[in-house]
């Protein structure tokens, strides 16, 4: 996989669409007057991403994931559109980092003796409570 340096990532232009909504929360009548809060959208199948890391993505984006392949990220922490402008692209780039990243692989390990043990000894009570469970027969 090749590294990605989030300084240099444009994000393409025919992959991004930005929508400017009202924000919720307080902030008195200008909340409701002023559209500073951005819904960012980004076409992932137009970002040209590599097999592997687009997978990732597209895991770890979740629910902001919607049917027809587009991230959507809300943004309306600041007070100002540029600022929370500025706030979901950064997040989409983190999210995009994290996709770019190696996950460590998984060493295998065998259990212990002790562990093995512990676990034959856990299903015998178990198996002595559950057969204690049934009709009692006298003999």
């Amino acid at each position: 996989m090749p590294a990605f340096d989030p300084d240099l990532y444009v994000i393409p232009a025919n992959a991004l669409e930005e929508r400017f909504i009202t924000a919720g929360g307080p902030g008195g009548q200008n909340v409701n007057k002023v559209a500073t809060a951005v819904q960012l959208r980004v076409a992932i199948f137009r970002l040209g991403l590599p097999v592997a890391v687009f997978r990732k993505l597209r895991t770890l984006a979740g629910s902001r994931l919607n049917s027809d392949g587009v991230i959507v990220i809300q943004a309306q922490r600041f007070r100002t559109q540029e600022a929370n402008r500025e706030d979901a692209r950064n997040r989409f780039i983190a999210l995009l980092a994290e996709a770019y990243k190696r996950d460590a692989p998984r060493i295998a390990t065998r259990p212990s003796k002790a562990s093995k043990v512990r676990r034959i000894e856990g299903k015998k009570a178990r198996s002595t409570i559950k057969a204690g469970r049934g009709r009692y027969r006298p003999d």
